[in-house]
């Protein structure tokens, strides 16, 4: 017959590994970095100790993924390849201050996020950037998207027609935490650009390209 003490370590288990998988829907950009952010948690639960180690393992995915997919920027945003590999280095230096145990598993789960995300890098190498806060465009305007590639790699592309579709697209990008970056090329392109990232630096650039006072061209690429 289970204890009180086996009831409530169940209990807290159940509680903070639900809580874990709630962070994945936020991460609309990025499912599959959220995903990864559950290894942590679901490492811990196969053998929880002490709750509180539960809370900061589910606290970290929380900052790793939220943030970033609410369109907040800065330094303390964590870009999204910092989930494979820093969140659970500081997982696993989090789960050993607290109960300075399980070392196996702790090298293990760091090893882990460092293979991943040689793969993610492997995989994403000269891929166009995904959504970045950019598509699917202001609303009210019609919008197509496409894929440029060249020799320095892939960008985004989106066409945005409507009433001061250049304007309406320079105001979309500010409201989504893009800031105005020096102009581009010898045309002098208007230019916004967004970063993230703790320790690395990811920086996301918009050029719009006016085509007309109803129309216009957006370009963003991984700077």
């Amino acid at each position: 017959m289970p204890t009180s003490e086996r009831v409530r370590a169940r209990w807290w288990r159940l509680v903070l590994v639900a809580a874990a998988i709630a962070v994945v829907p936020f991460a609309r950009n990025d499912p599959f970095a959220a995903v990864f952010g559950l290894l942590p948690v679901l490492v811990w639960a196969c053998a929880p100790r002490s709750p509180w180690t539960g809370v900061v393992l589910v606290a970290l995915p929380a900052w790793f993924v939220v943030p970033r997919e609410l369109d907040a920027t800065g330094p303390w945003v964590p870009a999204a390849i910092e989930v494979h590999w820093l969140h659970p280095l500081l997982a696993a230096v989090a789960w050993a201050a607290l109960e300075r145990r399980h070392f196996g598993r702790l090298a293990a789960l760091v090893l882990t996020g460092f293979v991943v995300t040689a793969g993610v890098l492997v995989a994403g190498w000269e891929r166009a950037p995904g959504d970045e806060g950019v598509s699917p465009g202001p609303p009210g305007l019609r919008i197509a998207e496409d894929i440029d590639c060249g020799s320095g790699g892939c960008w985004r592309v989106l066409t945005a027609a409507g009433d001061r579709a250049p304007e309406v697209v320079a105001g979309y990008l500010i409201a989504k935490n893009f800031t105005p970056a020096p102009p581009s090329g010898i045309t002098r392109v208007p230019r916004f650009c967004r970063t993230t990232g703790l320790l690395v630096n990811h920086r996301t650039c918009a050029e719009i390209r006016p085509l007309g006072p109803d129309s216009a061209r957006v370009e963003w690429y991984v700077d």
